[in-house]
């Protein structure tokens, strides 16, 4: 078969890449494991979370907030879970945060599981800065880095975008996005990741998802519930975050709740 193969590049009229291309697809139907099957787990297995790392640290313990710092009147505990929520009584004057105070994170692996209602959204804030300086509407406002946190299928108001709390770059890189920000000309799309129909499947609406968001250098990915769905390198070296605060949030304007779980964290 591959002397068959040789003789049909040597003889072909088709130019150059679509040569190549006809010739490999004569080789996936005929050498076990090149087949569209093998394609198919292929980019399962290039899409998928990769597997926990071993000895992750536990940033809740489901009891009580020691090591976690936020509005009092907004952030508790309730049934095991981290439980932050706005009503018409207690509102908040700004976005406001629950600030991870035990460390940094810089390059890490963080997993958690959330859900929330779908009148507002919340957020992951990452790599991200506490502003103390008196000019903030409330003490415990955060900027940098945040993984947009929404109770939503419909592309692209969903959970996963990375959007630039308190900065101006605003949706740095939305859900199904690989993409990159240039120092010079900005935001630039590489590929496509993921589309509506199978954001719909792997989203659960009204129910607990599981994130995953991994960065090293300057890139990002965001997984949901297995499969990435954002891969992201910020290439503009004055606005790239290298390290800072990680934080959640609750957004102000309607009354809101979120709620996190399972927080674990590994540095890399």
């Amino acid at each position: 078969m591959m002397a068959c193969l040789h003789r049909f590049l040597s003889r072909s009229h088709v130019a150059g890449r679509a040569a190549v291309s006809v010739a490999l697809s004569a080789v996936a139907l005929f050498v076990p494991g090149t087949g569209a099957g093998s394609v198919a787990r292929a980019e399962a297995t290039a899409t998928a979370a990769p597997a926990e790392p071993a000895d992750m640290r536990s940033l809740f313990d489901g009891q009580d907030l020691d090591g976690w710092d936020g509005d009092p009147r907004l952030w508790s505990v309730k049934d095991g879970v981290i439980h932050g929520e706005t009503t018409p009584e207690n509102v908040t004057k700004g976005n406001t945060f629950l600030i991870w105070r035990d460390g940094t994170v810089g390059d890490f692996d963080l997993r958690l599981s959330f859900r929330c209602n779908a009148v507002n959204n919340s957020g992951i804030q990452y790599r991200s800065k506490h502003i103390s300086d008196g000019s903030a509407p409330n003490k415990w406002v955060v900027r940098g880095y945040q993984h947009e946190i929404r109770n939503e299928e419909k592309l692209p108001n969903v959970p996963g975008f990375i959007y630039d709390e308190g900065g101006s770059r605003q949706r740095i890189c939305n859900v199904g996005e690989q993409a990159s920000w240039e120092a010079e000309g900005g935001k630039k799309l590489l590929g496509t990741l993921i589309d509506q129909d199978a954001f719909t499947d792997l989203m659960k609406v009204d129910d607990w998802n599981d994130v995953v968001i991994r960065a090293e250098g300057n890139r990002i990915r965001h997984y949901l519930n297995g499969r990435l769905i954002l891969d992201f390198t910020d290439n503009d070296p004055k606005r790239a975050l290298k390290e800072g605060v990680l934080a959640l949030q609750l957004h102000a304007g309607k009354p809101m709740w979120a709620e996190y779980r399972n927080i674990r964290l590994k540095p890399l």
